[in-house]
């Protein structure tokens, strides 16, 4: 069943927060929305709203985890890595505090809320932090595969979660190998490297080319940072066509991730999808993502384009 990725999120921390009691989750006055709403009923004596004062939050964030807690603190991806970057840096980055970043309302996908709400800059600049790992779950199951993961990890980490339902790429039970990419389908020449709802769209993209006679491997990568760059580089040697997609900005994200591994160590030219040095705007999530360009149909048109 179709179900935000900040819905799945909400369902494994309030599990996360029964099952460990090193477990506290700060909020920015947003938990309906961030759906720590669910970690509060679970436990509320340690679940805490901090107000809207993100800054505040991850200082706070990092003197709990440095008295020995795992935090999780959420907030619109827009604030939670924009209005508090300098104290994720040099209060949570710096001292590699064990604290989880956790952004939903990414992308542009948030629809009305507009160009202010809208995050297209976060990946880059939560990857430009040193030992910061950063995630983008495609679905349910992969987003309570990866808050698990995130929990045990070790040091601060940064989960990209969506407003809007995504439909299912995993079925329950799958075994994921996080950190490493996942191929939804080994095709040949063109290969298409996506993450967070490109993904669905980039299998979309897939089913029309196979009817024209291309069959493009997918590939789903949701960890960012760091990349597995063992996968990524078989990816790059085996196909002509190379092509990533993501609801982001070119620069700093996904595609400028694969883009750097690329000319350092197989050089290939590479095609982005995403904003190109632009805000958002408002309006419904399916029209914005029909206007700049994030949809099947770009994608079908891009690998046509190159191939």
């Amino acid at each position: 069943m179709a179900k935000a990725t900040r819905e799945a999120y909400g369902i494994a921390l309030a599990k996360l927060i029964e099952e460990n009691d090193k477990i506290i989750v700060l909020d920015a006055d947003l938990t309906k929305s961030t759906k720590t709403a669910d970690a509060k009923k679970a436990c509320p004596e340690r679940h805490f709203n901090m107000g809207i004062a993100e800054g505040n939050m991850m200082s706070t964030a990092a003197g709990i985890a440095a008295s020995g807690y795992t935090v999780f603190a959420s907030s619109f991806s827009i604030f939670s890595t924009g209005r508090a970057w300098e104290q994720v840096r040099n209060s949570i980055g710096y001292p590699h505090l064990n604290v989880k970043v956790c952004g939903t309302h990414a992308g542009i996908s948030v629809g009305e809320d507009g160009a202010s709400h809208q995050a297209l800059e976060d990946i880059a600049l939560m990857r430009v932090i040193p030992g910061m790992k950063v995630y983008q779950p495609c679905d349910e199951q992969e987003t309570y595969a990866i808050i698990n993961h995130v929990a045990k990890e070790v040091g601060p980490c940064y989960v990209r979660l969506g407003r809007g339902k995504v439909g299912d790429v995993y079925p329950e039970g799958t075994d994921f190998k996080i950190g490493k990419i996942s191929t939804l389908n080994q095709g040949s020449k063109v290969a298409i490297l996506a993450t967070g709802l490109m993904v669905q769209e980039a299998l979309k993209a897939k089913d029309e080319l196979v009817k024209e006679g291309i069959n493009p491997t997918v590939i789903n990568v949701s960890c960012i940072k760091p990349l597995d760059e063992e996968g990524i580089l078989e990816v790059l040697k085996n196909h002509d066509v190379i092509l990533t997609a993501e609801e982001h900005s070119i620069v700093g994200g996904l595609g400028g991730a694969i883009s750097e591994l690329a000319s350092e160590k197989c050089p290939k030219k590479v095609v982005r999808i995403g904003t190109k040095d632009t805000f958002g705007e408002s309006g419904t999530s399916d029209a914005l993502l029909e206007k700049y360009g994030l949809t099947s149909t770009e994608v079908i048109k891009k690998v046509k384009e190159n191939i």
